[in-house]
């Protein structure tokens, strides 16, 4: 299907905190890489661009596929694009059934194909380098970065590989929570979606810097501030998400 050149690229995001941009503190016009991807398609194609984020952070999965998917596909005009990055949260709970999320995220890539909409998939962010069980969240996030390659392939749709991107390995692209992208890791995520939706040109690879040694005191710090809240939540079975609604829940226009 041809697409007239001057027809309106109607860009909604669906997921998690990685999607509605936690971490992101700008400048920009729209933050978290979402927004950036949206300001990247305004300027890098004639086309009027329109913006909504439906994403909510703490969200499982199934709280994207079972909310968002439906508000998606209820805007009006209905999207032309969406972006879809979910489960990290979900590998971050004692069951992970890969096969079994798979398989309904396959189900709602159905219903936008039969909508004629199209869909991006995204890998979260790898968080693990620096993460209490970081290893387990690394083989995870892997086994999920695999899966949704093979889900693209299979459905012929882009795949934006943030799991295994090595430089976001690199310190400087976290904020201070360690699990949320500042605003150059937000930025780098958007060259490189920008690049498999839309053959950017991606973003330009920079030399890793030397390591750093972690004092006790900042590792003490953390673990008060960030790690024993998040294990609080987890008991109580509360999110950070709860109560919260979606940034941009309608069309705004990227200029």
């Amino acid at each position: 299907m041809t697409v007239p050149e001057d027809s309106p690229i109607r860009y909604v995001a669906v997921g998690d905190s990685f999607s509605e941009g936690v971490g992101d503190e700008g400048p920009a016009p729209f933050t978290g890489w979402t927004g950036r991807l949206a300001s990247a398609l305004a300027a890098t194609t004639s086309q009027p661009v329109w913006f909504a984020n439906l994403a909510i952070r703490g969200r499982l999965l199934d709280g994207v596929l079972g909310e968002q998917v439906h508000q998606a596909l209820a805007l009006d005009p209905q999207p032309t694009l969406v972006t879809f990055c979910a489960g990290g949260n979900d590998l971050l709970r004692p069951s992970f059934d890969i096969p079994a999320l798979i398989g309904r995220l396959g189900a709602a890539a159905e219903r936008f194909r039969e909508r004629g909409i199209r869909l991006a998939l995204v890998s979260p962010a790898d968080p693990s380098a620096r993460l209490p069980l970081g290893r387990l969240i690394n083989r995870r996030g892997d086994a999920w970065a695999t899966a949704l390659s093979e889900l693209a392939a299979e459905r012929g749709l882009p795949f934006v590989d943030v799991s295994r991107d090595v430089q976001l390995g690199q310190p400087e692209f976290w904020s201070t929570d360690r699990l949320h992208m500042n605003a150059l890791g937000h930025q780098r995520v958007a060259e490189l979606a920008l690049r498999a939706i839309a053959d950017g040109p991606g973003p330009v690879d920079a030399a890793a810097p030397e390591a750093v040694g972690t004092r006790l005191a900042e590792e003490l710090r953390y673990y008060r501030e960030y790690v024993v809240p998040w294990l609080g939540r987890r008991i109580r079975r509360r999110s950070s998400g709860d109560g919260r609604t979606a940034p941009l829940p309608t069309w705004t226009p990227v200029s």
